[in-house]
């Protein structure tokens, strides 16, 4: 019975420490993982796109809008004195 009892107590023994060794190796591994900066590069590179393609859309509804009203208008109508023999 003795014999029984320390083979029992040996076993759980070995259950817990490998459970102790498996839970300290995750934290390890999880203070790592949080800890690295490998893919850091990969957000910023995106968000510097995004924010070129924002900014070159906007630039060019800046410049759409400016050439469709304010320059084209004039324009035509100087086109038209240049060429008005008449006047």
């Amino acid at each position: 019975m003795v014999h029984l009892m320390k083979k029992a107590k040996a076993s759980v023994s070995r259950k817990f420490m490998a459970v102790k060794n498996a839970a300290v190796s995750l934290v390890f591994r999880s203070r790592n993982i949080l800890a690295a900066n490998r893919g850091e590069g990969y957000i910023d590179t995106a968000i510097k796109i995004l924010l070129a393609v924002v900014l070159g859309a906007l630039l060019l509804a800046g410049l759409y809008a400016l050439f469709g009203e304010t320059v084209l208008p004039t324009l035509t109508e100087r086109i038209k004195e240049m060429f008005n023999y008449a006047g």
